[in-house]
């Protein structure tokens, strides 16, 4: 837990000063308190950036998202009859931020393991033996190629 609060003090104004806006996927209220308000000072000190997105995913999972999205549309009122996909997707932790497109499994991995399964529904995935410290730059070049091999179909039926 202190790793990740080292890390947001010495790297909040670095992200802010090349414009990352900083946002936390997880749930916050289970973190220290000393945690906590590391990540709403990089939050909101980054709040106003655009170049980029990091989403840090940490004390997240997707299950417990989708739990948590249907608490809020519950203790919210909001009628099941009016409840879309659209709807649904602005309680996640993820709202307001676009679905992946493509999902890196490092370390030979080829499973969800709990992560974004809502916003990954349409996502390709990538599978690589090389474990995360050594996913460099060669590495992701290799998995963008391979995601623009593909042809994305979003649920459809190929056309011929």
């Amino acid at each position: 837990m202190t790793l990740l609060e080292e890390v947001i003090g010495r790297e909040t104004a670095a992200l802010n000063k090349e414009g990352v806006l900083i946002r936390h996927v997880g749930r916050k209220e289970e973190l220290s308190s000393s945690l906590r308000q590391k990540i709403q000072q990089a939050e909101d000190t980054t709040s106003h950036n655009t170049r980029m997105t990091l989403s840090i995913a940490f004390n997240y999972g997707g299950r417990s998202e989708i739990v948590d999205a249907i608490a809020r549309l519950v203790s919210e009122g909001v009628d099941a009859a009016s409840l879309d996909e659209a709807t649904f997707a602005r309680y996640l932790y993820t709202a307001g931020q676009p679905d992946p497109d493509l999902v890196i499994r490092t370390a030979g991995e080829m499973r969800l393991s709990n992560f974004l399964i809502w916003q990954a529904a349409y996502a390709e995935y990538y599978s690589t033996p090389t474990c995360w410290p050594d996913f460099d730059r060669e590495e992701m070049r290799k998995a963008l190629l391979a995601y623009a091999q593909r042809k994305r179909k979003f649920g459809k039926l190929a056309e011929d």
